[in-house]
């Protein structure tokens, strides 16, 4: 009997190490076990997404009119990160004056046409918008809400272009974008996520799902009515992007590991099923080959890996992409105007595109519904990098060893062509006049150029590797280049 008791104990430690192991990886997404696509339209729509390597992500919200975080200073939680900047003695009245900055938002200097095509011109070939954040107002005309941009409550109803959901994805799908639609699981205005008698004390629904089924219910109804529309009303949409992984089911082990790590301080967390099978078929039969991504869920629904706001530290051979802040303090609109240095976005996106990955980059509009000077600043240098230097990145995937010294690699994938990109530090500011590499070597025939010259480049192999000489005239030519790449049409 004592046996049998202490075997009990010792698989129940089991479990929850494994578990607590899991958990401890859902916060690096890039460590998530992956599920292949078996969809064929899904497959080869997913295939041209990992194509493409360089998109836009853009959040936008009523928030954008207090310059703060986006939905997040609403929710209860004790984190460094959740922060108020008024009324911090009043959680009650904060939210109520968060809530009524739909009655003055009126972005009436919106211009998406703009937008699209300074993006194209960035290089950039497909965008991914928040139709809804968690804060629950939904940027485009649902019916099943008041909380909502084209709302008689919020100003710009009147311009004739209130639906701004539309009017982006019409003007980035002119300038042929593959469409994004960003949409929160949890919605914290609804009455059936937060229940309004209840205290909200974290980011879950605030009461129990087991006690209140018929509640949930209409949640998951209301969840799968909003993202139907989006899917009937606005044209062509290839991807379904869902945040908010926590909104998931969960098995009683899984809770109880949760509960049990340090520090961990969700106290409403519990099994949310939103039934994601239904909301993946449906979606699907409106859009044949929709890229599903259910961010942060293991599991067939998140076609593709989303790591936030960094860079994993190896190669991945799934699909994956890093969505990543182009503002130095967040992803919706800050006073402040504060964007990272033209030469780190270059460099991350390199990073990424060597690893297997795309760079989705996001740049917030600003409460007028315009983008700041300095974003479209940013765009434009992108932009003079990708013109020069764009075919190291597109249809490209990894190849082995990824990446040497200061040197990143990637492959086309039909050409078969190698690019080594050199990657110089902060204060270096012309390529050396040699550039070594020993874990690949050219085929014997090879030519290697230099992108942004039309001469090929003398090279001679050394040892497993070679070794390629770049002329001075070159090196003053490409000198304001933040990356330098050179072109070998065929390796051993």
């Amino acid at each position: 009997m004592l046996l049998k008791y202490l075997h009990q104990i010792t698989s129940k430690l089991l479990i929850a190490f494994l578990l607590l192991t899991s958990l401890h990886s859902f916060s690096q997404e890039e460590n998530q076990k992956y599920t292949p696509v078996t969809d064929p339209k899904v497959s080869e729509k997913l295939t041209k997404w990992q194509d493409l390597k360089f998109g836009l992500m853009m959040h936008w919200g009523t928030y954008s009119q207090w310059g703060i975080i986006e939905s997040w200073s609403i929710c209860g939680e004790d984190e460094e990160w959740i922060k108020r900047f008024r009324n911090n003695d009043n959680y009650e009245q904060y939210k109520k004056d968060y809530e009524g900055l739909q009655h003055t938002f009126n972005p009436v200097k919106f211009n998406p046409k703009k937008w699209a095509k300074a993006a194209r011109e960035a290089g950039m070939k497909y965008v991914v918008f928040t139709t809804k954040h968690h804060d629950g107002f939904a940027m485009y005309d649902t019916q099943y809400s008041d909380y909502k941009i084209t709302s008689v409550n919020t100003p710009l109803h009147k311009h004739p272009k209130a639906d701004v959901t539309k009017e982006i994805f019409k003007e980035f799908g002119n300038e042929g974008f593959m469409i994004g639609a960003y949409f929160s699981k949890p919605d914290w205005h609804s009455p059936y996520f937060w229940w309004p008698e209840n205290a909200t004390a974290d980011r879950n629904p605030n009461y129990s799902i087991e006690r209140y089924p018929e509640r949930w219910d209409k949640f998951v109804q209301y969840t799968h009515n909003q993202i139907d529309e989006l899917m009937t009303n606005y044209g062509n949409i290839d991807i379904l992007w869902l945040d908010g992984g926590w909104v998931q089911p969960y098995t009683e082990q899984e809770l109880w590991a949760y509960r049990s790590m340090k520090g961990f301080k969700q106290f409403n967390l519990q099994s949310q099923d939103l039934r994601m099978a239904e909301i993946a078929k449906k979606a699907r039969d409106k859009q044949p080959g929709l890229i599903v991504v259910d961010r942060a869920v293991e599991g067939p629904y998140q076609n593709y890996i989303t790591p936030e706001n960094r860079v994993p530290d190896h190669a991945m051979l799934v699909p994956w992409e890093t969505c990543y802040t182009s503002a130095k303090d967040g992803w919706s609109w800050r006073k402040s105007r504060e964007y990272k240095p033209l030469g780190k976005i270059i460099h991350t996106m390199v990073d990424i595109v060597a690893k297997g990955g795309n760079f989705l980059l996001n740049i917030a509009p600003n409460p007028e519904g315009e983008l700041d000077p300095e974003a479209y600043e940013l765009m434009e240098g992108i932009g003079a990098w990708m013109n020069i230097n764009g075919e190291a990145i597109y249809e490209s995937r990894a190849i082995a060893p990824f990446r040497e010294g200061k040197i990143a690699l990637t492959q086309n994938r039909h050409t078969k062509s190698v690019y080594a990109i050199y990657l110089p530090d902060e204060n270096e500011k012309q390529m050396p006049s040699k550039m070594w590499l020993s874990s690949i070597a050219p085929s014997q025939n090879a030519t290697i150029t230099l992108l942004g010259t039309n001469e090929s480049l003398k090279w001679e192999k050394v040892g497993d590797g070679f070794i390629v000489d770049i002329p001075l005239k070159y090196r003053k030519k490409l000198q304001q280049q933040k990356a330098w790449v050179i072109k070998i049409d065929a390796i051993d």
